[in-house]
């Protein structure tokens, strides 16, 4: 089976989906590594707690971009890992690791692309006033947010909810949306042509 890695900023629960996904096998992968560049990050304590090799990789230890995602690249070959997911990891990846792991990175973010690129996102959407927002999961490439898209999903917005309540629900469809990309991935049904990606 392929052999996955999680790379987490913060709460993980984009983690702990796949961690359950992947333990009932919904996602036909092996969860080898879980990364984080904060020490206190709970996706750590989630990955532990399923028994899950974990990382901390402090970037303040290093003397640049590169030097760290060197580290990160470094980390990942040792554990013989074939495709790299990111699930709130809040680092702009370097040219250098994303060409050691070309086109076998994935992001998921909440809103339509090439919306709303960026950080916070949802109450920016919010605050623009948006009828329509949703999620993309897409291939990452030297630019931010623009990589490939492989699924999206629209999420309408109520002019009566909150923007918490608008965050629970297209939280809701990250999860939905990324456990079916991420086995579509593992067992090779994604191909990509220039900027589509087919599914097989």
């Amino acid at each position: 089976m392929k052999r996955l890695a999680v790379l987490a900023s913060g709460h993980g629960t984009n983690l702990q989906t796949i961690i359950n996904n992947v333990k009932k096998g919904s996602i036909k992968a092996d969860l080898v590594l879980v990364i984080s560049d904060q020490e206190k990050a709970f996706a750590l304590k989630r990955a532990q707690r399923a028994g899950i090799p974990t990382l901390y990789a402090d970037p303040k230890r290093f003397a640049g971009r590169s030097a760290y995602d060197a580290y990160l690249v470094k980390a990942l070959k040792k554990a013989r890992v074939d495709y790299v997911i990111l699930a709130g990891f809040m680092r702009i990846l370097s040219p250098s690791f994303i060409r050691a792991y070309k086109n076998k990175i994935l992001n998921i973010h909440p809103a339509l692309l090439p919306a709303f690129k960026g950080v916070d996102v949802i109450q920016r959407a919010y605050r623009y006033g948006v009828k329509v927002t949703g999620v993309t999961v897409h291939f990452v490439d030297e630019k931010m947010d623009h990589g490939p898209v492989i699924l999206q999903e629209p999420v309408p917005v109520s002019e009566r909810e909150s923007v918490a309540e608008l965050e629970a629900r297209i939280h809701q469809v990250e999860h939905r949306l990324y456990t079916q990309a991420l086995q579509k991935l593992v067992t090779g049904r994604l191909r990509i042509k220039g900027r589509r990606v087919l599914s097989c």
